[in-house]
């Protein structure tokens, strides 16, 4: 049953002292900030509001907080800026990796980033057929169609070598239409004999990776705020944390009889609906 309480950000600013709060869909889309949203933030903050912005980024938080900034937003209007490519970091950069920084690796992601195997210390390799390990942090799919993607991947996928999706989303914004993301990308790497090691949202370690870093241990006080049923929602039901699905975003032109049937197909529940992330 789809029957979560339709309210606003006002009224959950009353109910709740820490937000983790996604970054497109919900503040911005690929162009720019979504009306309100930028004194939203502010305001919150000024009121002694905790905001984590918490994203499915195959780039880091410091990468996505200056672009952030620049469109914008204050900088002392959140806290910390957690993306699944700093919780990829943290876990691949352990003494115990499997992946060694002799290791090639070929990155797909979207302008040539290859932030995640930069910091790493890996060597860039130009083909997937040379690789010793894949990194999906990000998608062209505007311009590179799924058939070519999956011609690029195939001789990685049928040596088996391991695969780590830094942006787990299926869908990203695109010049305010809907294209296939990272996540569609490394479903592709799977269906073609691949194993995918999946990072950020809605898988746990990017929420204790969250939690962490704000110093929060009592979950029930932590709202996250997101506008995908498969990520955002899903992840923080998993997480065991309250949430909040925004109509903006990936989700906005779904009819609510369709959002319901998502909802339960997924089975993820958010708490609350609200329209959008302003004040």
């Amino acid at each position: 049953m789809f029957s979560p309480s339709r309210t606003d950000l006002a009224a959950l600013a009353q109910a709740y002292d820490v937000f983790f709060v996604d970054q497109f869909g919900v503040l911005r889309d690929d162009v720019g900030p979504y009306e309100g949203a930028v004194s939203a933030l502010s305001t919150l903050a000024s009121h002694g509001k905790r905001i984590i912005i918490l994203s499915n980024s195959g780039r880091s938080g410091d990468y996505n907080s200056e672009r952030l900034i620049k469109l914008g937003f204050a900088a002392n209007s959140f806290e910390h800026f957690v993306t699944s490519g700093d919780v990829a970091f943290e876990l691949l950069s352990r003494a115990n990796s499997p992946v060694t920084k002799s290791a090639r690796c070929f990155t797909v992601s979207s302008g040539g980033d290859s932030n995640l195997a930069d910091r790493l210390g890996l060597v860039s390799s130009d083909t997937a057929r040379d690789a010793d390990v894949v990194i999906i942090s990000g998608s062209e799919a505007e311009r590179i169609s799924m058939d070519e993607y999956r011609t690029i991947l195939r001789p990685a996928a049928e040596r088996q070598i391991p695969c780590y999706c830094t942006n787990p989303d299926i869908h990203k914004l695109n010049g305010g239409r809907i294209a296939p993301g990272a996540g569609s990308i490394a479903k592709l790497y799977e269906e073609l004999g691949g194993d995918v090691r999946w990072l950020g949202k809605p898988y746990p370690e990017i929420y204790d990776h969250a939690l962490r870093v704000a110093g929060v241990t009592d979950r029930s006080g932590v709202l996250c705020i997101g506008d995908s049923l498969e990520h955002d929602i899903l992840g923080a039901q998993m997480a065991s944390i309250p949430s909040a699905l925004v109509r903006t975003g990936i989700l906005a032109e779904m009819t609510e009889n369709d959002l319901a049937a998502l909802s339960g197909t997924l089975s993820a529940h958010p708490d609350f609906v609200i329209n959008q992330f302003t004040l």
